[in-house]
């Protein structure tokens, strides 16, 4: 099991925390992974598109010319989808894009992804990163800059620190995360991963008392 330093706004160190081998060093399975994030982004697709075909055109009820005699093609309506304002053929029509995906391999995903961070210290656990009771914004950004110079970051934290979540709700760089909602495709997405400690302590024991439950 190895550790790595709790640091507070000043960048300096106020402690340690271990990270469990069975969260932070488990097996990256890449292709797992890969299906959990596709699953994960097909189940935002709204899937309201929607398209007419033939007979949801309106217009078209009378037949543009006589079957026989003309030298054309029959037609029955110029609603027909080979006309100019005709109907779609096999055109997308609303429908879910959900995909079954089992807790097991969600699970084993966001393992993977967190020991993939780990392996390249990309994990940080931070005290606090304002302090006082008023949000600042700049000063929540220079506290994170002496923990982590990635141009991208998710930070973790507890649903209750509002004092966090209003100092780095509007950082472009940043991606603020409740710690319940910690996933595949956020890890992912972000160079580094700054927990909060109580975010850190709530991850932990989600994750492994999941795993318990798993086994």
């Amino acid at each position: 099991m190895t550790s790595i330093d709790v640091l507070d706004a000043s960048g300096a160190k106020t402690g340690t925390v271990d990270l469990p081998e069975e969260i932070f060093g488990a097996k990256v399975n890449i292709p797992l992974i890969h299906q959990v994030v596709v699953a994960q982004l097909a189940a935002r697709r709204q899937g309201t598109h929607a398209t007419k075909t033939r007979g949801d055109v309106r217009g078209g009820g009378k037949k543009p010319y006589r079957q026989k005699g003309t030298g054309r093609a029959r037609q029955g309506s110029t609603r027909a989808p080979q006309f100019a304002g005709g109907g779609t053929v096999h055109g997308p029509q609303p429908r879910s894009y959900d995909q079954r995906t089992p807790k097991k391999m969600k699970t084993a995903a966001l393992l993977g992804a967190l020991s993939d961070r780990a392996s390249g210290g990309r994990v940080h656990v931070v005290s606090a990163l304002v302090t006082g009771d008023t949000p600042k914004t700049k000063a929540a950004l220079e506290a994170l800059r002496k923990i982590t110079q990635a141009r991208s970051v998710l930070v973790v934290v507890d649903e209750n620190d509002e004092l966090t979540w209003l100092s780095l709700r509007n950082a472009p760089e940043v991606h603020l995360l409740d710690a319940g909602q910690l996933n595949t495709y956020d890890v992912l997405c972000y160079d580094d991963v700054v927990f909060t400690q109580e975010a850190y302590e709530q991850v932990v024991a989600r994750l492994a008392k999941s795993g318990k439950e798993e086994a």
